[in-house]
């Protein structure tokens, strides 16, 4: 796929984005290749480290690695998340029946533009925990979703 963003696109309005991510299948490698498939095709102005956690909702699966990046892009909010959801069909993940099971990789817009979009930022501190360390690394911080 060629990359969403080209430094000579001067005229491109850029979107700062905060994403979360999400594995417990083999997830050592398949955060690196999440990594390496949005670092080439975005621009990735920090991420954080990885920490390990105990499965919400579905519990007979293996913990999580989690993670939270935060990547520049041209693409609107819409046209983004179907982006992000393509990475993950990209890196294997199937959708079961269980929403909360077992995922090679999620991957979610957590803020866009200094918004929060996701309530799971103040439900799961497997998301707020890596977003707050990118925020206190990167000197941004985020309002709640207004409206």
């Amino acid at each position: 796929m060629p990359p969403l963003y080209s430094p000579s696109e001067q005229a491109a309005v850029l979107h700062e984005c905060f994403i979360s991510l999400g594995s417990n299948i083999d997830p050592e490698h398949y955060f690196a290749q999440a990594l390496e498939i949005i670092s080439r095709e975005c621009v990735l102005l920090a991420r954080s480290n990885a920490i390990r956690t105990a499965p919400v909702g579905y519990q007979q699966q293996p913990d999580f690695l989690n993670a939270a990046l935060l990547v520049s892009t041209p693409l609107e909010h819409e046209a983004f998340r179907a982006y992000l959801k393509g990475v993950e069909d990209r890196l294997g993940r199937v959708r079961g029946e269980i929403k909360s099971g077992p995922r090679t990789m999620d991957l979610d817009i957590v803020a866009w533009d200094g918004e929060i979009v996701d309530d799971g930022y103040f439900q799961h501190n497997y998301v707020k925990k890596p977003v707050d360390e990118v925020l206190a690394g990167s000197g941004r911080s985020l309002e709640p979703q207004k409206g």
